[in-house]
């Protein structure tokens, strides 16, 4: 795999195609367009994040950035940071789900949103002209460390008007958290000590060495699954290794399903505040659902943080998120962000008092199927399918904000082409898993 380059980050396997040189190249352009000014600069647990770190944070120096350093933090930490410090950005070195072997520059701007299409291709513009705005010995950024960067980030989940933290602490919840040794090891356990949680750490070592994989998909949860059961535990926390994800397990070690904590969210925060919401065009018809429950509309978005982030801000919409277990709340930051989703969730099942089992089979009950369309198996681009796709549903008005999305009365089916490899991908949504995949597979043979 090569080194992946997109508006959201630059991404690679360390000593392969993600190195020192490109590191520096991307770095330099970056503090190049800010034109100096405060950088916050946050990492992962991975075994690569110092070295990384070193040289990002001595190349913003060298355009004439100042570097506030936070060590290893979530991601939305990093985000938090940069309001904190009124930065000009900030950068976080991670790959997020991705195994050991890979990291990434991941970029914020002032407002502590990931760069827009816009900003972003200014970026990649410095960095492929290689010009860069080096400064004299006498102009060179300074580096700071702000330890205190994860307390900064909790006291602003706790101080939100919605989180109790007497009243959760009440109710005396067990929780078992699986931080897969990354960036939420001790930020998701700092959290839930704050909020009076008695809580039992799963893989909460930041060593970067991931006991499982690191994206908190079902078949990666098996250990967590066992523990919450066997352990009487109230609910089951995971994170990946950024700590912007959240996945939930009920206290019979059932799995919510990442679609359903934003789901989650979204009933909690339009209990409190009528709104509305925003997601994106893959995520679960469950959100629409839950959002019309309150006389209000989810609005929908192309699938990335930033283009539901953009979306949430245009419509006016009061909470966003994705379906990854991605958890948008503006009070906080413009970002997905594990912490302030796992707040949310114990205060809903406090004041629901609730199992969280019980409140899992209240919301809105739909399965999804994810398959993908191999394009060089049918000597075709992905632009020339979607086209196809969209003009054989054009009856059903499909949706091609992002992609083609077709929505029917009993269920959808997204085509979007991947940005790493040559297929097509296709999710589709109904009832039942048996009748999602059925969907998806009648208009797979239709295109065939």
């Amino acid at each position: 795999m090569s080194l992946m380059i997109s508006v959201s980050g630059i991404r690679g396997i360390f000593g392969s195609h993600l190195n020192p040189e490109n590191l520096v190249t991307f770095a330099a352009a970056y503090g190049t367009w800010l034109d100096g000014g405060r950088v916050v600069v946050g990492r992962d647990s991975r075994v690569t994040g110092q070295i990384c770190e070193d040289i990002v944070c001595a190349t913003l120096q060298s355009v004439g950035c100042d570097v506030i350093k936070i060590g290893i933090a979530p991601t939305p930490t990093v985000a938090m940071g940069v309001l904190k410090h009124k930065a000009a950005g900030g950068i976080i070195l991670t790959a997020s789900h991705n195994p050991e072997q890979w990291n990434a520059l991941k970029l914020l701007n002032s407002k502590s949103e990931f760069l827009d299409a816009e900003q972003g291709k200014k970026v990649l513009d410095i960095a492929e002209k290689g010009d860069f705005s080096y400064k004299l010995y006498n102009e060179i950024g300074t580096i700071t460390e702000d330890s205190e960067a994860i307390d900064y980030h909790i006291e602003k989940v706790l101080e939100l008007p919605y989180i109790n933290a007497e009243f959760i602490k009440q109710k005396q919840f067990s929780v078992a958290v699986d931080a897969v040794n990354g960036a939420g090891s001790i930020a998701l356990p700092r959290l839930l000590e704050k909020l009076g949680v008695r809580v039992h750490k799963l893989y909460c070592e930041p060593t970067g060495i991931f006991p499982h994989n690191p994206e908190p998909l079902p078949q990666h949860l098996t250990e967590i699954r066992e523990f919450v059961k066997k352990s009487k535990c109230d609910l089951g926390i995971v994170t990946d290794p950024d700590g912007d994800r959240l996945a939930l397990v009920d206290e019979n070690g059932r799995l919510f399903g990442e679609e359903y904590t934003q789901v989650a969210a979204f009933d909690f925060i339009l209990s409190k505040t009528p709104g509305d919401t925003a997601t994106n065009l893959s995520s679960s018809r469950a959100a629409d659902d839950i959002t019309q429950k309150y006389g209000n509309i989810c609005h929908r978005a192309a699938v990335g943080e930033i283009n539901v982030v953009k979306v949430m801000q245009e419509k006016g919409a009061i909470i966003s998120g994705e379906g990854n277990g991605g958890v948008i709340n503006p009070d906080l930051h413009p970002g997905r962000d594990a912490l302030v989703g796992t707040a949310m969730i114990l205060q809903h099942l406090a004041e629901l008092g609730m199992k969280a089992s019980d409140y899992r089979d209240t919301l809105p009950k739909y399965e999804m199927s994810k398959q993908k369309i191999e394009l060089r198996n049918l000597g075709t681009d992905a632009d020339a399918l979607l086209g196809k796709v969209a003009n054989l549903y054009k009856q059903q008005k499909p949706n091609t904000v992002d992609g083609v999305k077709i929505d029917f009365d009993h269920g959808w089916v997204h085509f979007r082409k991947s940005n790493t490899e040559p297929i097509v991908r296709v999710y589709s949504e109904a009832k039942t898993a048996v009748e999602a995949k059925i969907l998806a597979d009648e208009l797979i043979s239709s295109i065939r």
